[in-house]
């Protein structure tokens, strides 16, 4: 098979349509450069801004990045409310320009226990985004698998309580209908940087069938071409046909021509 016909069987069938990310690393990327933790995640920003842009123009229907799981909140107090300062600080930076390219932006989790203002931001952004019809961006903010398929089963419970389900209705395809993200495909490829290989209670429901990818690459230095290997990872394992980035990039790019 020439290299044309596999891009072009790979661009029809095997790029992934939603890729969710672990964007581990960030303290330790700091610790080694002799900086604070949260200088860290400050420097992960532009990788975001990176696997953001990179997802786009590959043509993925979802990205799905693990900014502040539920356990996150154990860490020393100082670095939690640098993170929120950050999360508050990028995320008024940044939806414009996401509403200007076509995305959707979405926080899913437990915002509750976020501050009034924080919730107030993540609100506004969220409507401003609802109606663009590019790729959806979800952020998971403290979330947790466990409490997601929690918070599923407690809302069926509540239809059967009120006798709008019987119980025997309920199927795997029922409660898909009740985790988060329940209208967009499930996850086909979850990247984990960082270089631990472990899934920690990220979307449990949503990867049940998902092919995981581990890097040791730290967060911050996540790039394109680290993307474009993952990408390459998948296409291989689904398609077999062994595609290196370097031609996960070169179909990029030739979709962005058509």
């Amino acid at each position: 098979m020439s290299l044309s016909a596999v891009v072009g069987e790979t661009a029809n069938q095997s790029l992934p349509r939603h890729v969710a990310i672990i964007m581990d690393g960030n303290g330790r990327w700091a610790q080694q450069r002799g900086k604070i933790r949260v200088q860290g995640h400050k420097a992960g920003v532009k990788s975001v801004r990176e696997a953001v842009s990179f997802s786009a123009r590959a043509g993925m229907e979802a990205l799905t990045l693990f900014a502040f799981s539920s356990e996150n909140w154990r860490r020393p107090e100082g670095e939690v409310s640098a993170l929120m300062e950050l999360f508050m600080m990028v995320l008024g930076r940044e939806v414009d320009k996401l509403h200007q390219n076509g995305i959707r932006l979405r926080v899913i989790g437990d915002i509750s226990r976020f501050s009034e203002r924080l919730q107030e931001k993540i609100a506004k952004a969220e409507a401003l985004t609802a109606n663009n019809a590019g790729m959806t961006l979800n952020i998971a903010a403290n979330y947790g698998g466990q409490w997601d398929i929690v918070q599923a089963a407690r809302r069926l419970a509540d239809e059967v309580a009120a006798g709008h389900l019987r119980s025997d209705q309920i199927t795997e395809s029922t409660f898909s209908d009740y985790v988060c993200m329940a209208d967009l495909p499930p996850v086909d490829l979850l990247i984990r940087t960082g270089g631990d290989h472990r899934i920690s209670n990220f979307l449990l429901w949503q990867m049940a069938y998902a092919e995981l990818y581990f890097t040791p690459v730290l967060w911050p230095d996540f790039d394109e071409q680290h993307f474009s290997e993952a990408i390459a990872s998948f296409v291989s394992r689904e398609r077999r046909f062994g595609c290196t980035g370097e031609q996960i990039r070169t179909l990029i790019a030739e979709r962005q021509t058509k």
